[in-house]
């Protein structure tokens, strides 16, 4: 019987989020000295252009800084998206409203993410999913918080005291979006999206993700890469289709009735080809090794 990778891939996640921190620790200086020429310009009356929408969008919060200033840059979306109205944290109805929309949400999963656990918006919303039957899943950083005892599964993530009191998007957001990350990672492991490692169920959108989807056929089937470029051709793109092609399944329905009878895990996929066409099974792939200068 296979082990269970989720350990191992959790404990691979924490390590990588531990070097997160340590390169920001390393890169402090560059960060003091470009906060310092981004400052600058500010004074000056320039725009704090191609932040991360992400931080970007709590800026006004919690600086009182001119949104109108920090137009936010996205390649394929709206940045006005990520204008954030405080007041609207307030609003509980809005909340209700928006979950009666889902309609029947009883078989549905709600992640309600709030730093305080105290924030009305999501309280409301958390308390009208649960009335549902949605099964809620709550992330907060303060102990005993209200959000967590509506929760059915409460995650606890006690950041402590921020440096800046009260600017949650500082631990307290790092902390949320380490156990989120981990949360969705590992939602793509159970569902088969992740095989030793690989993005098997990427979208190849663009030319950087298609060269990924290629190294990943590549690794697991051991092809030269014009092989592995026609199994992809083949297989519209689809990598876990285009591994099976390209180790041996007849054709691209052959694939897909062969995922489909292992609930899309490809390593069973692949175990259960390779027996019949009387090989053993691949050894576990080796990671693609990304190019010099190649996006991650």
């Amino acid at each position: 019987m296979t082990a269970d990778p989720a350990p191992a891939l959790s404990t691979a996640l924490l390590a990588s989020y531990r070097r997160a921190i340590e390169c920001v620790a390393a890169a402090e200086g560059d960060i003091r000295a470009a906060a310092s020429r981004l400052a600058g310009r500010w004074e000056r009356g320039g725009a704090a252009g191609l932040i991360a929408a992400e931080d970007a969008a709590e800026l006004p919060g919690t600086f009182g800084l001119d949104r109108r200033r920090i137009p936010v840059i996205l390649a394929g979306a709206d940045g006005a998206r990520f204008d954030l109205d405080a007041a609207a944290e307030d609003d509980t109805q809005a909340a209700e409203r928006a979950v009666a929309a889902l309609g029947d949400v009883s078989s549905d999963t709600l992640i309600a993410v709030s730093a305080s656990g105290s924030t009305p918006f999501t309280l409301a919303g958390a308390k009208a999913a649960r009335r549902g039957g949605a099964l809620v899943i709550a992330i907060a950083n303060r102990r005993n918080a209200p959000l967590l005892t509506q929760a059915d599964i409460p995650l606890l993530l006690d950041t402590g005291d921020e440096a800046l009191q009260g600017s949650t998007r500082l631990a307290a957001g790092v902390a949320q979006k380490c156990a989120l990350g981990m949360l969705s990672t590992l939602v793509g492991l159970a569902l088969g999206h992740i095989h030793a490692g690989l993005m098997v169920n990427l979208r190849a959108d663009n030319d950087k993700l298609h060269r990924r989807a290629l190294a990943i056929v590549m690794a697991i089937s051991g092809v030269a890469e014009n092989k592995a470029e026609a199994a992809l051709a083949a297989a519209g793109g689809e990598v876990k289709q285009a591994a099976l092609l390209s180790s041996g399944a007849r054709d691209r329905g052959d694939a897909v009735d062969r995922l489909a009878r292992s609930r899309g895990r490809l390593v069973e996929a692949l175990d259960t080809l390779c027996r019949e066409l009387g090989r053993s099974a691949a050894d576990e792939p080796r990671r693609p090794p990304r190019k010099r200068g190649e996006k991650r």
